[in-house]
């Protein structure tokens, strides 16, 4: 199968969690950070590249009915402690944002599998863009634990939607940003420094999230090293989160065997050579 499945201790794990609002505050013009404390110890059973579904609140100009998926910012240290990193763009996460410290917020998980990451791996290349830099956060903490190097190519519109410090938070790593703004962000120039770092470094895995563009230009890359694990945590539109509503789906080829696999279940995070870029249906 294309995809590490969710194991069954990993879905027992999964419930409903009334968690108290800590800190809720802008990042920047366009991202806020939210930190919750459930009474229950969720930090220890959640893993870098899962995410929550989160129940948005109702307010006099929407009334947002699916939980909306977040991937996890931040887990611990304290065992109640939850992390997330949003952009506010949506009717979902406009209400999300007018929710106050000391309120309450009921999250769902965790869901989905886990990135794969081994501590005897010398350097990683991370490649993000956006909120994606969120779902990345964790996998950098623990490169960092482990001892590993980290590359990062950071892709941004502006220098002010960059978000070092946030996706960092602490650790050392070489990082390359590109923006929108210079036009250092295209295809073709990522593309070219990804080339130039991987023959330069030869990283033991490549990590990426969300933007569909970086997704395939690292799948054309990788066709070229072989030996490299690549892996992407991917975002799609989902309404149940749990596997059931099949909203989710996206086409897979697994040596040749084609297949539609959930991303909130079989995912979110795959290989990067496995996923098929366009699909036509009719």
């Amino acid at each position: 199968m294309c995809a590490t499945v969710c194991s069954a201790d990993s879905a027992a794990t999964v419930a409903s969690y009334r968690c108290r609002i800590v800190e809720h505050h802008w990042v920047n013009q366009r991202y806020k950070y939210i930190r919750l404390e459930s009474g229950t110890p969720i930090a220890p059973m959640t893993r870098p590249g899962q995410f929550y579904q989160l129940s948005c609140p109702a307010t006099a100009d929407a009334q947002p009915f699916l939980l909306r998926p977040m991937s996890v910012y931040g887990a611990g240290p304290e065992s109640g402690r939850i992390e997330f990193l949003y952009n506010v763009t949506g009717v979902g996460t406009r209400a999300l944002a007018t929710l106050p410290v000391d309120g309450h917020l009921d999250i769902v998980g965790p869901l989905g599998n886990t990135f794969t990451f081994k501590p005897s791996f010398r350097r990683i290349l991370v490649v993000a863009r956006g909120v994606g830099l969120a779902t990345m956060a964790p996998l950098i903490r623990q490169a960092a634990e482990a001892g590993t190097a980290i590359t990062a190519i950071m892709s941004a519109r502006t220098a002010g939607d960059l978000m070092e410090k946030e996706f960092l938070r602490g650790a050392s790593a070489e990082v390359h940003a590109v923006f929108d703004a210079d036009g250092t962000s295209s295809v073709e120039a990522v593309e070219a420094l990804a080339r130039r770092l991987i023959d330069a470094q030869r990283p033991d895995a490549i990590y990426t999230c969300g933007s569909h563009r970086l997704l395939m230009l690292l799948q054309r890359v990788l066709e070229d090293h072989p030996g490299i694990q690549g892996e992407v945590a991917m975002e799609q539109r989902m309404a149940c989160g749990m596997g059931v509503c099949l909203s989710c789906v996206r086409l897979f080829d697994c040596d040749g065997d084609k297949q539609f696999l959930r991303v909130c279940r079989e995912g979110p995070v795959f290989k990067i050579r496995e996923v098929v870029g366009e699909v036509e249906f009719g």
